[in-house]
């Protein structure tokens, strides 16, 4: 069989991505904003430039949403939030080889705007709260952000980036391949 497109041949890849981060996500109890959706994003970023970045940020939000919450409002401003944050990643880690204090400083950055817009910025915009309550109620939840984005930075985006976005083996081309032989034989 002749490869896909490139677009097409790292389908499998990003379907791993957004069903891992989609799963943990459901963890019961799992305290706010302790999630691995940062520390995927800048990998694919990386590797597969701006525009995949904003499109796994952007579907990782929607898809979440769709099963969980619904589509509203809040949706959309997260999911352009974290598609920014892949198109981010995309320009600063595009050049830095795979280490884990590329990605703790990109997420540590990039944790407090996306907070700063959709915490501060929606609070007094949709709840109409003023700055200084909606900037005191911020403070633990944003820590709580960067605390877990910080440590899957480092553990996971290095990780991900050589286990899952390297990995021939996980290209949609040779998963097709492994599944037509298996149901062939």
């Amino acid at each position: 069989m002749k490869n896909p497109p490139m677009k097409i041949n790292n389908a499998v890849k990003y379907a791993i991505g957004i069903i891992v981060v989609f799963l943990i996500r459901l963890i019961p109890f799992r305290i706010p904003n302790i999630e691995p959706m940062m520390a995927t994003i800048m990998p694919f970023a990386k590797k597969f430039k701006a525009l995949s970045g904003f499109v796994f940020g952007f579907f990782s939000i929607i898809v979440y949403d769709i099963f969980t919450s619904g589509i509203g409002v809040w949706t959309w401003v997260t999911a352009v939030m974290y598609g920014l944050v892949g198109v981010f990643a995309s320009l600063y880690l595009e050049k830095k080889k795979n280490k884990a204090r590329y990605y703790i400083g990109y997420s540590m950055v990039a944790t407090l705007v996306y907070d700063a817009v959709t915490g501060v910025g929606i609070g007094m915009l949709f709840f109409h709260q003023t700055f200084m309550v909606t900037f005191l109620g911020q403070i633990p939840f944003t820590a709580l952000h960067l605390a877990g984005n910080i440590v899957f930075a480092g553990l996971l985006s290095p990780l991900i980036y050589k286990w899952v976005i390297e990995n021939k083996n996980l290209e949609t081309a040779a998963v097709y391949s492994k599944v037509k032989n298996a149901f062939s034989a």
